[in-house]
């Protein structure tokens, strides 16, 4: 009976933290039209949003557009939201790397569906609904890595702030462009960059637009680690191994190594202790407890 009600705990709370997870930013009370949206990207095809899941637990997604540095098309960016739903729901995932063909990251939007959609409702819906795919991506229960290969700019530089750590190769570089287009990041990057960087670094990069090379990065903490190949393969190669150090152990524990860190950096210290607590009871008395324990561990 006891066991019985506390297994029915764990899934409820289990429940609630996916619920929570793939809750969206935006509704139709703030005039969000997400079908509308998708209407206007299907008509602007081109590129591939590319997902394989390897059997150690960490996933390649591809952006593959590589005639146009990776520009997200309007399709692209409808994959992007079913990768992200794909990866929601695999269950022996631990790690994710994001990395461009043809040996650079992306260059943001295609103009061609930018121009397409320079009204304003159309572009706020574009808006929302990238931030609210980033949004689902960067919780996902997964630790994920942007490669930055070549030039990340502009909507690309806001895809590696969505992950949470970034690795470059040599002579590649990061750079939000967006006020050369009389903007500014409408996919979340702007928020996210200035939690990584500080509210300073993040105003300096956004109005001066400044090239940020590997160096540099590394000085403000965009990124962990400057790789040592520029070549597409041994940079994925180095990636792999980089994030492996990470996802290493029951993904049930990496996973919610992850999750409590993404309810930390999101709710008020109350509630993401409280979720805290959850996931915990989520482990707690579970298989990867009980067998570390009759290990009988010794912590050096």
């Amino acid at each position: 009976m006891v066991l019985s009600m506390w297994k029915n705990l764990l899934q409820t709370t289990k429940e609630k933290i996916i619920q929570q997870r793939r809750m969206s930013l935006y509704s139709q009370a703030h005039g969000y039209e997400e079908e509308l949206i998708k209407k206007k990207f299907q008509e602007f095809a081109g590129g591939s949003i590319n997902l394989s899941k390897e059997d150690n637990g960490i996933g390649i997604l591809t952006l593959n557009n590589p005639k146009l540095m990776n520009a997200f098309t309007g399709t692209m960016m409808l994959e992007l939201q079913e990768r992200v739903t794909e990866l929601e729901n695999w269950k022996e995932g631990k790690g994710l790397i994001i990395y461009g063909a043809g040996n650079t990251f992306c260059s943001g939007s295609d103009l061609n569906v930018v121009k397409a959609i320079s009204n304003s409702q159309d572009g706020m819906n574009m808006c929302m609904f990238m931030q609210n795919t980033l949004t689902r991506l960067m919780r996902l229960p997964l630790i994920s890595v942007a490669l930055v290969q070549g030039k990340a700019i502009g909507g690309g530089a806001e895809l590696t702030t969505a992950c949470d750590f970034r690795l470059m190769t040599p002579g590649s570089e990061i750079r939000f462009v967006h006020k050369f287009m009389g903007l500014v990041p409408g996919w979340g990057g702007g928020a996210r960059l200035m939690r990584i960087v500080g509210s300073g670094a993040a105003l300096q990069l956004l109005s001066g637009a400044i090239r940020v090379d590997p160096e540099r990065a590394l000085r403000l903490g965009l990124s962990e680690e400057t790789l040592s190949s520029s070549d597409e393969a041994a940079a994925l190669e180095e990636a792999r191994a980089w994030l492996s150090q990470h996802t290493e152990g029951p993904a049930s524990v990496i996973r919610a190594a992850k999750e409590v860190v993404a309810v930390g950096r999101e709710l008020p210290m109350e509630a993401a202790l409280r979720t805290e607590k959850d996931i915990f009871g989520t482990l707690w008395g579970g298989p990867a407890n009980l067998q570390a324990l009759a290990r009988r561990p010794k912590h050096k």
